[in-house]
């Protein structure tokens, strides 16, 4: 299948008259109401503001004393020092734009302090990018993440996940591909592909609806099919989707056939529309006839269903198709589906784009030192790398 899917891409990056029109017209724009893609739990919010709520009551009577103290601390001329328990403490206890600035300025200090004097195994990445998080703070934490005194602080894959969907949320799709950029320039030594930036930056892609973005899409997807990466589901559905709207059905069907699973509902529905796109819809039917064996009518959770605008655009390609026999079975599918409930009026965008729920990550994957990523020899541009050696890991990276 890897060298099905190469000849397909390597066709398609050859090729220079593709049409740029989506005849679909089923992937309208994600609704505004709807844009995060990972929920807060997955993200350690939750864990964070709970923390903050426990030490600003107990800082509560000293929090002005101790800003005020900081702030000197972290002037030109002072040469105190800035010690773990004090970078915490000011994370946790921050109210505003002034608070954010002081522990900026205490990061910096911090990192350029004596490394020797550092005992403990806090990693304040996850924590500062959460920071920025609550305080929806896209522009500052790109500016920190690329800064040269402050980015080996967020060289953790839960930085890098809190920073893009941060992005994703405020809509800086492009600025999410040059992230995704930095990631594959710093080739991450000790860790594995980290899947859910893959989502997050097929996510983008999808988002920008551009020829680029589709480029970019199918060079990332080439390389981590050539690496052997296992690609999650949602990865799968946003690269398939984005060929979807560029008008590319055979791109699309070849993506599909890398999931494991063929029987998810987005995977079905969208294996529909590409079949659909190429004129295919005598293969639409068995589709959709298999869901009548599959479901559990007494359990609605369990009842498989296709969108609303994916009905209508069988329908459509039933109707050209001038094929009685399809479309005496696709009517009688239709109105077993309507009694049964096997279509939902959400569109399959929302549903490409609903929120993802998945236990926050608690790996020794998250920490990579920073002597990983010097004298790195591999030229391979993939977000694939080697796998880490064991650190025992902490709570430090939730709280």
């Amino acid at each position: 299948m890897a060298n099905t899917l190469s000849g397909v891409f390597r066709n398609y990056l050859l090729s220079t008259s593709i049409s740029r029109i989506n005849k679909l017209g089923v992937l309208s724009d994600y609704a505004p109401g709807l844009r995060k893609l990972y929920a807060k739990a997955t993200l350690g919010i939750p864990a964070f503001q709970e923390q903050r709520e426990r030490i600003q009551h107990q800082m509560k009577n000293i929090s002005d004393k101790f800003r005020e103290k900081m702030s000197e601390y972290t002037s030109d001329d002072s040469k105190n020092m800035i010690f773990t328990e004090d970078l915490k403490n000011m994370i946790y206890i921050s109210q505003d734009d002034k608070d954010i600035e002081l522990v900026i300025k205490m990061m910096k200090r911090y990192n350029t302090q004596n490394k020797s004097l550092r005992f403990g195994n806090f990693i304040f990445g996850p924590v500062i990018m959460r920071l920025f998080y609550i305080h929806n703070k896209p522009e500052l934490a790109l500016e920190c993440f690329k800064s040269d005194e402050l980015s080996v602080s967020f060289d953790q894959l839960m930085s890098y996940q809190i920073l893009l969907d941060l992005l994703y949320e405020n809509k800086k799709y492009k600025e999410i591909l040059e992230v995704a950029n930095i990631i594959k320039a710093k080739q991450i030594e000790g860790s594995i592909t980290p899947k859910n930036v893959v989502v997050l930056v097929l996510a983008a892609c999808y988002k920008l609806k551009s020829k680029e973005s589709f480029d970019y899409a199918i060079k990332l997807w080439s390389d981590l099919q050539n690496t052997g990466h296992q690609p999650m589901r949602r990865a799968v559905t946003f690269c398939a989707a984005l060929a979807l709207n560029q008008d590319r059905p055979d791109i699309a069907l070849e993506v599909l056939s890398t999931c494991k699973n063929q029987n998810y509902t987005t995977i079905r529905n969208l294996k529909i529309l590409a079949l659909c796109s190429i004129g295919r819809i005598e293969e639409v039917i068995p589709i959709l006839k298999s869901v009548l064996n599959e479901d559990t009518p007494s359990v609605i959770s369990q009842v498989h269903t296709f969108n609303r605008d994916v009905i209508e655009r069988i329908r459509e390609s039933v109707k050209s198709s001038d094929n009685p026999e399809v479309a005496l079975e696709f009517n009688r599918l239709e109105e077993v589906f309507k009694k049964q409930g096997n279509i939902t009026e959400n569109t399959l965008d929302d549903q490409l784009c609903s929120e993802i729920q998945q236990p926050p990550i608690r790996s020794n994957r998250d920490f990579v030192p920073r002597q990983q990523f010097q004298n790195r020899q591999q030229p391979n541009d993939s977000f694939q790398t080697r796998r880490p050696s064991y650190r025992r890991p902490g709570l430090a990276d939730l709280v």
